[in-house]
């Protein structure tokens, strides 16, 4: 299933990024030099947003506003343009264009088709000092670009996608906005919201709409309602901590009432919640998440858990998603989780949340456990195999059962191992039946020496690349110490470890090395 779904987003997402921009009319602004007496050529710019708003733009109309300069007001493109003559937006000359909207939204494309906004700053007056809008807000439209855009000061979010679909969201750095760096979200079914691709993307400092005290807010990128969404390359960090409530919060890159998601090759780093309050996480398929995958990616000291895996009161059904070849590092210490990974069920109910796959990941905390289960979660076929396990002291924290531990690595770093006051191994197995394949014995107890366990410090998706602090040295046992997949369980384990190297097929934990 996964290939197929990979390949499907492969043709739709280069669909999406090869519009032709081509210009029949094109519309020149220069703030200083122009005169919205003019005609709008390079010769003669209009000065003014509001002489361009007279503008009825149509299939093939181009706006250039002069590099360097900043433009009040807001860009409003209600038209349709074509495949081959979309309706641009962008700077040019020297330098990137700014669009100042005040209090409230820079760009606004509703109801509209093949439009593409490219290579300019959009600025509100901040989220606490007078926005109330958004950055971009796409609504009910299709096949939309946003290229190379820097948006910040907006209360809501950096980027909206409002039931729409076939939209591409590259290169943009969505910083000090309120809600959400970039969200996506449907009005009420998975289908309201589709075929949307994030890339390169960068949500920092994103700490939260101080007008929401109900719900969440401070996420750096979220999607929801939604189906065939492709999440790589990005980056998210320090999202999340002026959340103005306690209660559910924030995550760096999550979703929620999805269908075919793919999270990869992301970086999550040192988000937060507000004091007092939940989340504040890495990564997290959250409730009505299915046929979803994370992989790739890197989560270290996050205040909430590296991966949530969540089920909230309300939410549809929740089941096969997969997790691998991913790493967490010294996450969830501040928040509930206490854990790299958290497992947490809101509707008590196990046939609502099942079918989880979560293998060949490293999951590393040097001051808490390596999973933790909430008090309430409820939850079937839940299958950990291969991973590696380290925890300072408890290795799990709570009921596991509905839990499946194949073939992995367990280490506790004061203790050797210590799951339930159990001091071996062994008598897990015997006590459990836990780490038993065909009723001989899987699973192992070494440390696994890491090179630079507890040291990421790197600050962009970019590095992930060259992040080999958890890679198996060559001599280790884990490499081949697992099981296989395929053989076993007809898992197609996708070939590759976390370093874009050849996976093993009995290898254990995320990245093996040459």
């Amino acid at each position: 299933m996964f290939k197929t779904l990979q390949i499907a987003l492969f043709i739709m997402f280069v669909g999406i990024t090869q519009i032709t921009l081509a210009a029949d009319r094109a519309f020149y602004l220069d703030s200083e030099a122009g005169n919205d007496a003019n005609n709008g050529s390079i010769t003669k710019p209009f000065r003014s947003m509001n002489r361009l708003s007279q503008i009825a733009l149509r299939a093939g109309d181009a706006v250039y506003l002069r590099g360097g300069q900043t433009f009040e007001g807001t860009i409003t493109i209600k038209g349709s343009g074509t495949r081959e003559k979309n309706i641009l937006v962008t700077s040019y000359g020297a330098g990137t264009a700014e669009i100042y909207s005040g209090n409230g939204t820079a760009v606004i494309v509703r109801a509209s088709k093949f439009v593409a906004i490219k290579n300019i700053v959009l600025l509100g007056n901040g989220r606490k000092t007078g926005n109330t809008g958004n950055g971009i807000w796409i609504s009910e439209s299709t096949n939309v670009t946003v290229d190379s855009i820097a948006v910040s000061g907006f209360q809501k979010s950096g980027v909206f996608i409002d039931s729409a679909s076939q939209i591409s969201i590259m290169n943009v750095n969505a910083f000090n906005n309120g809600f959400a760096g970039i969200h996506v979200l449907g009005r009420g079914s998975k289908t309201d919201c589709r075929d949307i691709y994030i890339a390169q993307c960068r949500a920092e400092n994103n700490p939260g709409d101080p007008t929401v005290l109900n719900n969440h807010s401070g996420n750096g990128i979220l999607v929801g309602n939604c189906t065939n969404v492709l999440i790589e390359y990005c980056t998210a960090t320090n999202n999340g901590w002026d959340m103005p409530r306690k209660g559910n919060g924030p995550v760096g890159i999550w979703a929620y009432e999805a269908d075919q998601v793919v999270i990869q090759h992301c970086l999550s780093y040192k988000n937060k919640t507000s004091a007092g309050s939940t989340d504040g996480g890495g990564f997290d398929f959250d409730g009505g998440v299915t046929n979803s995958t994370i992989q790739y990616c890197l989560s270290y000291g996050n205040q909430g858990a590296g991966f949530g895996l969540f089920q909230f009161v309300g939410a549809s059904p929740w089941y096969n998603n997969t997790i691998r070849y991913n790493i967490s590092e010294n996450d969830g210490m501040v928040s509930s989780a206490k854990a790299g990974v958290y497992v947490w069920n809101g509707l008590r109910d196990t046939t609502q949340v099942k079918d989880c796959y979560f293998y060949n990941n490293v999951i590393y905390n040097e001051d808490g456990a390596s999973i933790s289960y909430a008090p309430e979660f409820e939850h079937t076929h839940f299958n950990f195999y291969n991973n590696i396990f380290v925890g300072r002291n408890q290795l799990i924290i709570g009921r596991y059962s509905g839990s499946v531990f194949k073939g992995n690595n367990w280490w506790s770093i004061t203790k050797g191992f210590n799951i339930k006051e159990l001091k071996k191994l062994e008598d897990w197995r015997t006590r459990t039946g836990q780490e038993l394949l065909n009723n001989e014995p899987v699973g192992s107890n070494i440390n696994p020496e890491f090179p630079f366990p507890g040291q990421a410090t790197i600050t962009s998706h970019t590095q992930l690349k060259t992040f080999f602090n958890y890679q198996l040295p060559a001599e280790s046992v884990l490499s081949i110490g697992g099981i296989d997949l395929q053989t076993n369980f007809g898992i197609d384990a996708g070939g590759l470890d976390f370093n874009n190297q050849a996976a093993k097929a009995n290898g254990v934990g995320a990245a093996f090395g040459e």
